[in-house]
């Protein structure tokens, strides 16, 4: 079979193009073509009078081997590779030993599918509810009702994505094709099709739920166990006695990464019940700031690492359509418009958008009480009235939050309580017109763009939530914006605060081996050890620590 890429059509093409296309790329007859299937499908929006659609595709034809001699020095004609997941190996009937998995967000549940399927019977340990029983309580905290420290968009089953736009993409390299076996493992769940070939794919909160509990009850019926509402309070730590006594005692938490200090014997938790356990994943997302810290009071090796803070920033979805699309807003191949901004700042901040969702909503995602954070989200369909993106600054550990590994997450902290008191104490939020917040003046009442956050809005001056460097950057950056997408400087566009959760504020560093640099069995992963950065990629590196946590399992056993 051959992979034919760049093949260019435009947005009006008939059902017949495709087909076309092929023979007239290969220069063959209609005889020769077996059959195909679209592998990706892209499109060119520079020219939104012109917009072209771009596939890639996997033909069958008569004689592939003479096509790719006849193409050798083609670069868009090559031979499909083989993308299929294969397993490092299937644990032994009588395995006593069981893998533990912490966190059931899309790190967690895919470490725990891919250990399931390879026969370990994982156990795994999730501090929040069950999907359906977190959704009611994050839904009724938008409604007013308490905030869950335990249930909300950030803790419980599925993990902070499961209360996003469900984007399925990033600039992560897959040579191991990790990506597809994700990618297929949704679809199996429930997923669309497309999400298979369109560049961008995308799934939406509601039927991430449905899918998130078929992939549990897949997990169970191949012998896994879920353990909701429990907590790792802290670990069981066996030292090291020759390593223990070449570390010099007054940088015992920072030892020589080159080191190994601890072997991992088992997990105390929140019921009051111990576990043992010699391999465990650590994939708690990146807002489980009380297990940071007991991991750190117990000497496992944390490093600072950079993170970005700033707002949520709304535009009506029309306008975004109109500006990418032009007379092609609407089109439904194209769906709901998108976009992605940088900009250096004269300074040497760095301002760009983050997690932009099409036609979604800005939605409240504490955890902590007392504290305001913003993020977005997108149903499937993308209909909702306005586009929305959290605009934000990067902000490193020696410039911005020095001294501690731990002072980001005091830093998130501070400036989410501050948002808090600004909004007015009651989980409604700080927010701004674009208009007044580049004059630097209190917004009094709303323009075209309706807000989309509850609980609900307090308007207010953004630059006493935040930093000033962070203002700074921002006001210089929005009429950068403005120059690309046409009304992203819009006077009644609203800034909504704040937004601090856009990656982990640590990094729990580890080895080529995927083990903690000084905690041999503990495996950290995801967003929340600083290894991914969405949906996507956090499954893909849940798969990689999954199958390294086997490896090592089979290892120890004599299997290789």
């Amino acid at each position: 079979m051959l992979r034919l890429t760049d093949i260019k059509l435009p947005l009006d093409h008939d059902e017949q193009a495709i087909e076309l296309a092929i023979l007239s790329k290969l220069d063959i007859p209609k005889s020769q073509l077996i059959s195909f299937a679209m592998f990706k499908r892209g499109y060119d929006a520079r020219n939104n009078k012109n917009i072209q659609l771009i596939y890639t595709l996997d033909v069958n034809v008569t004689e592939p081997e003479a096509l790719l001699v006849q193409f050798a020095q083609d670069q868009h004609v090559r031979a499909t590779p083989d993308m299929t997941y294969k397993f490092v190996g299937h644990a032994p009937e009588d395995l006593t030993e069981r893998p533990v998995v912490v966190g059931l967000g899309p790190c967690g549940l895919f470490a725990a599918l891919i250990l399931a399927q390879m026969g370990f019977k994982p156990i795994v340990l999730e501090r929040g509810k069950e999907v359906r029983e977190r959704t009611k309580d994050t839904f009724g905290f938008w409604r007013k009702q308490p905030l869950n420290p335990e249930s909300n968009v950030q803790f419980g089953e599925g993990g902070a994505g499961t209360f996003s736009d469900g984007k399925l993409y990033s600039q992560v390299k897959d040579r191991k094709h990790y990506g597809r076996k994700v990618l297929h493992e949704f679809v199996k769940a429930g997923a669309p099709e497309e999400i298979m070939y369109v560049s961008k794919p995308h799934i939406g909160t509601f039927k991430l739920v449905n899918m998130v509990e078929k992939m549990r009850k897949e997990i169970i019926e191949l012998g896994g166990e879920i353990r909701f509402s429990t907590r790792v309070e802290k670990l069981e730590l066996q030292a090291d006695a020759q390593v223990q006594s070449e570390t010099n005692p007054d940088t015992s938490l920072h030892p020589d990464t080159s080191k190994r200090q601890y072997s991992l014997q088992g997990l105390h938790l929140s019921d009051g019940s111990y576990l043992p356990a010699k391999h465990v994943i650590l994939a708690v997302g990146h807002s489980a700031r009380d297990t940071f810290e007991a991991l750190y009071e117990q000497g496992v090796y944390i490093e600072a690492k950079p993170f970005s803070v700033g707002f949520r920033i709304e535009h009506e979805q029309s306008m975004i359509d109109s500006c990418r699309f032009g007379d092609n807003a609407g089109n439904p191949i194209l769906g709901a418009a998108d976009y992605k901004l940088v900009h250096h700042c004269k300074n040497g901040r760095t301002v760009y958008s983050f997690c932009m969702c099409p036609g979604g909503t800005v939605v409240a995602a504490a955890s902590e009480p007392g504290r305001v954070v913003t993020n977005g989200m997108s149903q499937y369909s993308r209909h909702e009235r306005n586009a929305n993106s959290a605009i934000v600054v990067g902000i490193t550990p020696e410039k911005d939050f020095p001294g501690h590994p731990l002072a980001g997450i005091a830093l998130q902290r501070g400036l989410e309580a501050l948002a808090y008191k600004v909004g007015g104490e009651n989980y409604s939020a700080p927010a701004q017109l674009i208009g007044d917040f580049m004059q630097g003046t209190p917004s009094g009442e709303l323009g075209g763009v309706k807000p989309s956050y509850t609980p609900g809005i307090t308007l207010t001056d953004l630059s006493t939530v935040v930093p000033d460097y962070v203002t700074h950057a921002i006001r210089e950056a929005i009429p950068a914006f403005n120059k690309q997408i046409k009304g992203f400087a819009k006077k009644d566009g609203l800034l909504t605060g704040v937004e601090t959760r856009t990656s982990s504020p640590i990094s729990i560093k580890r080895d080529a081996d995927y083990q903690s640099v000084n905690v041999k069995g503990l495996y950290p992963a995801g967003e929340g050890a600083g290894y991914a950065g969405g949906i996507w990629s956090a499954g893909i590196d849940g798969i990689r620590v999954a199958e390294a946590a086997a490896i090592d399992a089979l290892a120890k056993l004599g299997i290789a």
